[in-house]
């Protein structure tokens, strides 16, 4: 990619860019398939946290990280980057190597990937079949998932980008136990969660291709979660909220924005994608947002908020 196309790719529309669904759907599951395979060479690596915290990966200035992971007596990190478009493996004995992100299957980037991994000598152990999806092809047989448009692509991490920014002030909002806010590869979507100190009961599970015991440990302690989801389905991209467990009387406080709703089916509120990227103020509408559906689940359910919230929440 030249230096012209990267300013392009960088700079070339809205701060909030446009992101249908259809527009890069094949490219999307796809990726969505390349952030398992990274992905679950952090769970293989890195030491267990509470509600699989470990796991997770970040935004960057560039795509995505899993950050630092142990290996033997050295670390490793695996970045994508959404700018040049390539997987970059670097250890602290100082190797590096780097894949490209192109139009394949996932078939031969599992291999490659797999290969590189052990000329470094990381020996992560992945379960080679991916989670959280209705049909898991393995890795190693995946040649349906090939699709790879780099503007899309592009395009999605820079959403990712203001999502992260704004969740991150949010986040400072609040002084009790709350997690990063980090991306969720089985799932393919960005979170951000506070939680009341109160267990929770067992969660029933239920995640496609999922054993049911992961999300038991996810929803091990009672939740407010906020999050972003770039679709799926018939459903464009979105913002969410939900609370685990759900409190009485919670699905019918006003979620904040006029073009938020909650959804029934999903048992969760709903901030559609282009209402935020359409609005006057985008982060003001999304902070809104944020913070009527936590308080929503806050009030609802008794957290003792007074302990909980930052004073001023600036």
């Amino acid at each position: 990619m030249t230096a012209h196309q990267v300013a392009a790719a960088t700079e070339g529309d809205a701060v909030w860019p446009e992101l249908t669904l259809a527009s890069w759907q094949d490219s999307y599951a796809t990726l969505h398939m390349l952030t398992q395979i990274v992905g679950k060479t952090r769970l293989a690596l890195a030491p267990m946290l509470n509600h699989w915290w470990q796991v997770t990966l970040y935004v960057t200035e560039r795509g995505l990280t899993t950050s630092s992971m142990p290996y033997g007596k050295h670390t490793a990190t695996v970045d994508f980057d959404f700018i040049y478009h390539n997987v970059a493996i670097r250890t602290s004995a100082g190797q590096t190597r780097t894949i490209p992100l192109v139009q394949r299957p996932v078939r031969e980037f599992y291999i490659e990937y797999l290969d590189v991994l052990a000329a470094l000598g990381i020996g992560a152990k992945i379960r080679g079949v991916p989670v959280e999806v209705e049909t898991a092809v393995p890795f190693a047989e995946d040649t349906q998932h090939a699709s790879y448009d780099a503007d899309s692509v592009n395009r999605w991490w820079r959403v990712m980008v203001q999502v992260d920014r704004v969740l991150k002030q949010f986040r400072g909002r609040f002084e009790g136990k709350a997690s990063p806010v980090h991306f969720f590869w089985g799932s393919f979507d960005i979170a951000a969660t506070r939680f009341s100190g109160r267990g929770a009961p067992l969660h029933p599970g239920g995640a496609p291709n999922c054993p049911d015991y992961v999300m038991q440990e996810a929803y091990s302690r009672e939740c407010s979660s906020v999050g972003f989801w770039p679709g799926g389905g018939t459903q464009e991209a979105a913002f969410y909220s939900y609370a685990y467990p759900e409190p009485d009387g919670y699905r019918e406080y006003p979620p904040g924005p006029e073009s938020a709703y909650y959804d029934a089916n999903m048992r969760e509120f709903i901030l559609p994608y282009e209402a935020v990227r359409t609005a006057s103020s985008p982060d003001e509408i999304l902070l809104e947002f944020c913070e009527r559906t936590y308080e929503a689940a806050a009030s609802r359910a008794a957290w003792d908020r007074e302990s909980l919230e930052r004073k001023g929440k600036k």
